[in-house]
């Protein structure tokens, strides 16, 4: 109980303003680097000066995730830099952030943007295993035509059955535009 309450304090402490005193953003590169740390910011002065000695002036969120993601700590507690870089630009932390040119590690604020699940799902690439190389087209095995369909609010549209797979390929792109799909959806960059 005692270390989960201790994490909960911890997230607490970490706003938007004790990012900034504790990091600097370059929002023109995504850069993130360390502070020196103070005594407001770190009591302890044997580790506050560890701290500065091996961090200060050095790049932080070096590491990646496995999935193309920079993350890091902030006083023990684990962050993705995108998050972290998205707080400090605009003293808020976001509800989720879509990297719009899909390069994960691209924390430039120009290439943030704050949404929700289904905004980051209306920017996805073209799957590997997607067979006529267009998102959200494909055979209809039993009638032989190309059909079409769509994501909305959890729902799956079907838009229609097509002999022609280009007429099939409009009717899913009109579609995107009536639901609110990034013009990066279905590409891969």
């Amino acid at each position: 109980m005692h270390e989960q309450a201790r994490g909960v304090e911890d997230l607490k402490r970490q706003t938007p303003e004790t990012l900034r005193k504790l990091l600097s953003y370059d929002p023109e590169t995504g850069a993130l680097t360390w502070k020196w740390r103070t005594a407001d910011v770190h009591p302890n002065d044997q580790a506050r000066r560890a701290f500065n000695t091996q961090f200060a002036g050095k790049p932080a969120f070096t590491s990646d995730d496995g999935s193309g993601y920079m993350q890091g700590q902030i006083l023990g507690v684990p962050h993705r830099a995108h998050r972290v870089a998205w707080a400090i630009h605009h003293g808020k932390w976001p509800i989720e952030v879509d990297h719009i040119n899909r390069i994960r590690n691209d924390n430039r604020i120009v290439n943030l943007k704050d949404g929700c699940r289904v905004d980051n799902l209306r920017n996805l690439p073209l799957q590997k295993r997607n067979s006529s190389g267009f998102i959200g087209v494909n055979i209809h095995k039993p009638s032989g035509k190309w059909v079409a369909y769509i994501g909305n609010k959890s729902k799956k549209i079907h838009l229609g059955l097509f002999t022609d797979k280009a007429e099939a390929i409009a009717v899913r792109k009109a579609a995107e535009i009536k639901y609110g799909y990034h013009a990066n959806h279905g590409r891969n960059l």
